[in-house]
């Protein structure tokens, strides 16, 4: 293929990706949503989230199986709870990752 060909393709997944999105933008940034669906929109990037974080906190090995005793897990859910109760970015991660690092010199 040759460089034209690559950028052709390049701009097409851009414009596929990105067309939709500013049209949805477009249509609807001048409307009113109800309130169920405000709610549910809230709710995309912690499933997003969720989907991409959990087969790498629950799997491991090759092949790839269930494992629960990652030190990822049991580091993610004290991570989790103060996630919660403290409602800061900061505190969240620096925690997490003294937790993740205690428990990897522990075990």
């Amino acid at each position: 293929m040759t460089t034209t060909e690559y950028l052709m393709i390049v701009g097409g997944m851009g414009l596929v990706t990105y067309l939709p999105r500013w049209l949805l933008l477009a249509l609807l940034s001048n409307r009113r949503l109800p309130g169920i669906t405000v709610a549910w929109l809230d709710l995309i990037p912690a499933s997003i989230l969720s989907a991409l974080l959990l087969p790498v906190l629950i799997t491991g090995g090759q092949p790839v199986h269930l494992d629960v005793m990652r030190t990822e897990l049991w580091a993610a859910i004290p991570t989790f709870v103060v996630a919660i109760m403290t409602r800061s970015m900061g505190i969240t991660v620096i925690l997490g990752m003294l937790i993740f690092w205690g428990l990897r010199s522990l075990l």
